[in-house]
């Protein structure tokens, strides 16, 4: 286990090659999902780099703390101690709630950074309507899933630092999606206007969970970005 922010133990895997590799891969999942999501991808992936997958607060093995200690500063604090295990710089690969973070973490903490993976994921929203909407789903959602009390906050939109600082990030990026996220599409224009977006590659029949349903697609697309670093 891990020691994330506020003293919460944070359960995660590293996988890899033995001996000298590339930049580590921290692998961040999305809400309400748990590391076992990424099991396909870093098959292929920990042939050639060391990748770590975790578990945010509240879900897979990582520890619940009490409702309250689930904002966006406690899961970005949870990351960099992910990071201090892992090493840095990093490649940060994430889905959804895990790739916002990883962005997040590029704009504050560059110098952490060695290029970032983006699995169907967006950068927030510029307009407070827009947060209430996206936070109000999150509450609907969350009263159908078994999760602890207070973990939807995980997934709250507060404010617009990352998308307003989109263009702070200077290290290459690829996107991933799947051809009927059309919730996403969006936000992988946005990138591909904003970011230094080495490819978008949008995989045919695919939604949300594309790393899940297409691991073997993505998991191609991953190792070609590595490469390419």
């Amino acid at each position: 286990m891990l020691v994330g922010a506020g003293g919460t133990a944070l359960a995660s895997e590293t996988r890899g090659p033995d001996g000298p590799t590339g930049h580590p891969v921290v692998a961040t999942t999305g809400w309400a999902n748990d590391r076992r999501v990424w099991s396909p991808m870093v098959d292929d992936l920990a042939a050639t780099h060391s990748v770590t997958t975790w578990d945010l607060r509240g879900h897979g093995d990582s520890e619940a703390p009490a409702p309250g200690e689930y904002t966006r500063a406690h899961a970005l604090g949870d990351l960099t101690a992910v990071l201090d295990h892992a090493g840095r710089p990093a490649v940060l690969m994430g889905h959804s709630l895990g790739g916002y973070l990883s962005l997040a973490h590029a704009v504050d903490h560059p110098d952490d950074v060695a290029g970032l993976v983006l699995v169907a994921t967006g950068p927030g929203f510029r307009k407070a309507e827009a947060r209430d909407q996206w936070n109000a789903s999150v509450r609907a959602s969350m009263e159908k899933l078994d999760l602890p009390v207070g973990t939807d906050e995980l997934s709250m939109h507060t404010d617009a630092h990352v998308i307003d600082h989109l263009a702070d990030i200077e290290v290459p990026v690829l996107v991933l999606l799947g051809e009927h996220d059309v919730r996403f599409a969006a936000s992988a224009s946005l990138f591909e206007r904003d970011l230094n977006v080495r490819e978008t590659v949008v995989v045919p029949d695919m939604g949300h969970m594309v790393h899940v349903k297409a691991p073997t697609e993505c998991a191609a697309a991953v190792c070609r970005f590595l490469a390419g670093l």
